[in-house]
């Protein structure tokens, strides 16, 4: 039974991304069908949409990745985002060295970025899931079609966004 987005996300990402619903229902049964041929899939469900809980309307930045960290206990909705007390994957440390070379921000022991999000800053992957150990492995499965309807919605706000694609896939977006 398919529930109603407004149960996985914020009411104006569920309204934004409605023309896109039936896709998202349909990838659920995508993800079912990976589960049962044996397939670990990451983020966990419950985080899949994780960037679209906080309202669209407070959205200030945008920062697009490629897809889900492949690791257990890694992804969590929130591109480069990684659960704390987790090992600190390659990208971000990348990141928090640009921050301290670039801003002088010292980089946090920690990889959870759900702070950045709270403050305004989506961090969104191109494509919502991936296999176990299998980088990119879910792209061109339907995912691309959702997360497209998001930053076109959040566009069409008509509000200043500063957009940041890190990555070959995110640079598509252009």
């Amino acid at each position: 039974m398919n529930q109603p987005l407004s149960s996985i996300m914020s009411e104006d990402w569920a309204a934004a991304l409605a023309p896109v619903e039936e896709q998202i229902h349909a990838m659920g049964a995508f993800l079912r069908e990976e589960h049962a041929a044996g397939y670990r899939t990451f983020p966990p469900a419950a985080d899949i949409f994780n960037a679209f809980r906080r309202p669209m309307s407070r959205v200030k930045v945008l920062i697009i990745g490629q897809d889900p960290y492949p690791t257990p206990g890694n992804a969590m909705g929130l591109s480069f985002s990684v659960h704390r007390g987790m090992p600190l994957p390659r990208s971000l440390n990348n990141i928090y060295k640009e921050l301290q070379d670039d801003l002088g921000i010292a980089p946090a022991d920690h990889g959870d970025l759900s702070c950045w999000a709270d403050e305004g800053v989506m961090l969104l992957n191109r494509v919502l899931t991936v296999r176990e150990s299998d980088a990119g492995s879910h792209r061109g499965k339907g995912w691309e079609e959702i997360t497209e309807c998001a930053i076109r919605a959040l566009v069409a706000r008509n509000q200043p966004l500063v957009g940041l694609l890190w990555g070959a896939d995110a640079r598509k977006c252009a």
